[in-house]
């Protein structure tokens, strides 16, 4: 069976000697002092390790059950669920008005990566109830905030978010679930809603649904979409719940991976809910949660490649196969353990240089939210806005790519299920495609958040990666800063080639979206493998005691830079020939 440990030590690097987070004027952030976020990361660690990660195989094996109209999650998931609600850990950044602990976003990025690591599908259950409450906190009435956030910030009710429908997918505005006004100003709800995450589970109270539906006159199209408030148990004035509401599970999906959560086809039969928000103003709304779930989802791609590589790295040190060609590296034994082959290293230096980096890019974004929210600084919004898409498209394909190098490097026993590692790869395949499948991710980005303000966030971006370079360009850096500059060049100019063509030519913007995406990917974790270069090279310096983890660290660095950034002037060529090769063939020959 896989096992997990918690990456505390790589977590806390990144968050005091690369982010210096203690140091930061961000509100909240003076009480981040390494001694008091150790104690955080180290409980929560544990929590991953011995009761999470021994759930998800077991999970992924039982998967959950629907009985007449009853969902019921795998064995071990309400009493670990119980041990999670327990520890206060749904609200860790939540407002303490609300029953959190208001610690900033960060560390409830920094804990949601160990969770998710040691099960994603168990974790997404107080994920999704995370995302609801947010956008309740942001555009719920002070009595919806006070009858729902208390119990969904401990958890007791949990949280979803209904958006596709059968034939409705990322085009929002072609949805068919209604909304009548009732006269004592609710709605009865009418659709169908599917592929809903935690739609319906035995591990609440209550489950608190966040609907999308249309609203009878209301604008065509998305303009005319709102959000509501349906709750799974009516909700009485003293807070007690009261009776079932016209919500039911059609059925359960059968799929891939995550088969711990309850993926659900919800109906909604003239049920009871309340406008969130303003009419005709639910994406507004709704993207409070979907951004936020983006984010985490680019976190669960990072999440899944820790995990899966770790396993690699143990079954790489212990399977005996071959001899080095250098000469035998175990020779009291019958052969070398496998790490010792070049192609086995490289397998695994892929997924290191990919996790440590997107790492301390996560981290990075979760600083920006902070920044934005406590601070609020305009600046950070913008940055932050515009890096949504590359963290959630980006850290998911290179993560699914990495559990699948994980699974590889354990041959013919990956493919089989004894091991565990084809988990890893299933339940990862999923980031890539819900919150927004990544192709409209890339579409986003070049589409909308290149132009965002004129551009001046992502001026901004290149102005910041200029100035590293340039003032860390000498001595040993520079193995560092050069290969950097040379990549955000290859990024400037794809950013170029689509200001030239994509007002006459929109299909050769479009047609390099994707790359784009990685491109911009690829610079930002260099920009990231510099930062902790620079990190890493003061500390030897100085004498650090941590003299093999800072030479490892720059080993990394150094293998990224030389092995992976490269990859951003494929992606300008693949850029720069434009929408020709992509459009050419006619529909009928495919």
């Amino acid at each position: 069976m896989p096992s997990y440990t918690a990456p505390t030590k790589d977590i806390q690097y990144v968050l005091h000697e690369v982010l210096n987070v203690s140091g930061s004027d961000i509100p909240g952030y003076s009480d981040l002092e390494p001694e008091f976020t150790e104690a955080i990361l180290e409980a929560a660690g544990q929590l991953a390790a011995e009761v999470i990660a021994p759930l998800n195989p077991v999970g992924d094996k039982e998967g959950c059950t629907l009985q007449n109209g009853v969902v019921s999650t795998p064995k071990g998931f309400r009493e670990a669920f119980e041990q999670v609600k327990e520890g206060g850990w749904p609200g860790l950044d939540m407002p303490e008005d609300f029953g959190g602990q208001g610690m900033p976003y960060l560390m409830g990025t920094a804990v949601g990566e160990m969770f998710s690591a040691a099960g994603q599908a168990f974790t997404m259950y107080q994920g999704l109830t995370h995302g609801a409450a947010s956008a309740i906190l942001v555009h719920g009435t002070d009595q919806q905030k006070a009858t729902y956030l208390p119990r969904m910030v401990s958890c007791d009710w949990t949280g979803t978010m209904n958006l596709t429908e059968p034939h409705s997918g990322t085009d929002l505005g072609l949805m068919r679930t209604k909304a009548e006004p009732q006269a004592d100003g609710s709605y009865r709800i009418s659709g169908q809603k599917i592929f809903i995450s935690a739609g319906d589970h035995d591990l609440s109270e209550n489950v608190i649904h966040l609907v999308l539906a249309r609203i009878a006159g209301g604008p065509e199209g998305i303009k005319g979409v709102s959000l509501f408030i349906v709750p799974k148990f009516m909700v009485n004035e003293d807070g007690s719940l009261g009776a079932r509401n016209g919500v039911s599970v059609g059925s359960l999906e059968e799929k891939m991976g995550i088969h711990g959560n309850a993926t659900c086809v919800m109906n909604y039969d003239e049920a009871t809910g309340y406008l969130l928000g303003a009419e005709h103003k639910g994406m507004r709304a709704m993207f409070t949660m979907m951004n936020e779930a983006r984010l985490g989802v680019g976190m669960q791609g990072l999440a899944q490649a820790e995990a899966a590589y770790q396993n690699a790295v143990a079954y790489a040190k212990e399977r005996l196969q071959g001899r080095a060609v250098t000469g035998a590296e175990n020779p009291d034994g019958p052969a070398d353990p496998i790490i010792v082959h070049p192609d086995i290293r490289r397998n695994l230096m892929d997924q290191k240089s990919f996790i440590e980096g997107a790492r301390a890019f996560m981290l990075w974004g979760a600083q920006l939210i902070d920044q934005s929210h406590r601070a609020g600084d305009a600046e950070a919004e913008g940055l932050i806005s515009l890096m949504t898409p590359v963290l959630k498209g980006f850290l998911t394909d290179k993560g699914f790519e990495a559990t699948v190098n994980a699974q590889q490097v354990f041959g013919g026993h990956g493919y089989i299920e004894e091991w565990g590692m084809s988990q890893f790869v299933r339940d990862a395949r999923i980031t890539q495609i819900y919150e927004g499948a990544n192709g409209v991710q890339a579409l986003d980005l070049v589409g909308r958040k290149l132009a965002q303000d004129g551009g001046k966030h992502v001026m901004a971006f290149f102005e910041m990666v200029k100035s590293f370079c340039k003032e860390n360009g000498e001595g040993e850096m520079a193995a560092f800063t050069d290969p950097l500059k040379t990549a955000s060049k290859d990024l400037q100019s794809a950013g170029m080639f689509f200001m030239q063509h994509g007002m006459k030519t929109p299909n050769a913007a479009l047609s390099g979206s994707y790359d784009f995406m990685h491109l911009f990917g690829y610079v930002c974790l260099g920009l990231m493998w510099a930062r902790m270069a620079k990190v890493s090279l003061a500390a030897l310096a100085n004498g650090t005691g941590e003299r093999a983890f800072h030479e490892a660290k720059l080993a990394t660095a150094r293998y990224y830079m030389a092995r992976q950034l490269p990859m951003t002037g494929t992606l300008l060529k693949r850029i720069e020939s434009g929408a020709d090769p992509v459009m050419a063939l006619p529909v009928e020959a495919f």
